[in-house]
């Protein structure tokens, strides 16, 4: 990193995801000014940005959501030849639309839920209806690009689907998968020394709401972490094996955090991954870093250390 000169973070933004993304630069912030690298914080937002992004060695991207996690914000990093950490256009895209992402890990395969999409113009009823024929009751409601479990809800029967899918005057495109019993894992994959190494999955329960929805997310009191999960040794194992070949089938860079579900017989789906997977020190990827023995600071560095300097990528 000694050639690293100019470090600029990029974090805020413009999604639903801007609050969180403040709190993972704010301690990116910190960590590099504890490791004594000077650098500037940025925020995509800012009607400079551009000008000012183009003088930097390096994007730290600790940013999430739209417009920023999607490949949008890595494509204008590639076009004006900044080097960013995280990974590229190709893989930030696909794992941000969750039906493309799950088609293409399900093809190098990996186990994951079966899912339906509704898109805008689709019959409300129509869908709801043909939700529950082909998945059964209950089920969650998702939107197809979003992160941070925004717009999550649970149904358990047609009309009630059927009326949020009339209330949604947006249009968005949602994905419905099966509600089911079982275990909420993420595990991170980093690259450590030049080879990807999947941390010790952290098991996410939720206290104050059924499952870990937005609002449980982001309260301290709605949630409590499990690191490592309580999981016998192989369901543990199969985790990290899946979010190593599910990083890899995405084209992923650097790193990632990918969500399961464990059932009672110890089934693991992959659900979804995060590209840029937020950067609290009490987070998800930095609390299983810890248990893996691996310091904030180290995690900071070797995110760093990762980030695409040469050569052409998707």
């Amino acid at each position: 990193m000694s050639s690293i000169r100019r470090i600029a973070v990029v974090t805020g933004g413009r999604s639903n995801e801007r609050d969180r993304s403040l709190i993972s630069g704010e301690a990116v912030h910190e960590s590099l000014t504890r490791l004594g690298l000077a650098h500037v914080v940025l925020d995509p937002s800012e009607s400079d940005f551009t000008e000012r992004i183009r003088t930097a060695d390096v994007a730290f991207l600790a940013i999430a959501g739209q417009w920023a996690e999607d490949g949008k914000l890595q494509g204008l990093l590639e076009s004006l030849s900044v080097p960013y950490t995280g990974s590229g256009v190709m893989a930030s895209a696909l794992g941000m639309h969750k039906p493309t992402a799950k088609n293409v890990v399900r093809a190098a395969g990996v186990s994951v839920l079966p899912h339906l999409v509704i898109r805008a113009g689709d019959d409300p009823e129509v869908s709801a209806k043909n939700a529950g024929a082909n998945l059964g009751f209950p089920l969650i409601l998702k939107p197809c690009s979003e992160g941070g479990s925004i717009g999550m809800q649970v149904f358990r029967d047609a009309p009630a689907l059927a009326a949020a899918l009339v209330a949604d005057n947006g249009g968005g495109e949602w994905l419905i998968e099966p509600f089911t019993d079982g275990t909420a894992v993420t595990c991170g994959v980093i690259t450590s020394d030049g080879d990807l190494m999947a941390l010790p999955p952290l098991e996410t329960l939720a206290t104050t709401a059924e499952f870990y929805d937005y609002t449980a997310k982001r309260d301290p009191n709605g949630h409590r972490y499990r690191c490592p999960a309580e999981l016998s040794e192989a369901v543990i194992a199969a985790i990290q094996r899946t979010a190593i070949e599910a990083h890899q089938a995405l084209g992923c860079h650097s790193h990632s955090r990918s969500d399961f579900m464990v059932t009672p017989v110890g089934e693991v789906f992959w659900l979804e991954v995060n590209t840029l997977p937020g950067l609290s020190p009490h987070g998800n990827l930095a609390t299983m870093a810890n248990a893996a023995g691996i310091s904030y600071d180290r995690l900071i560095t070797a995110i760093l250390t990762a980030a695409h300097h040469d050569g052409y990528r998707p």
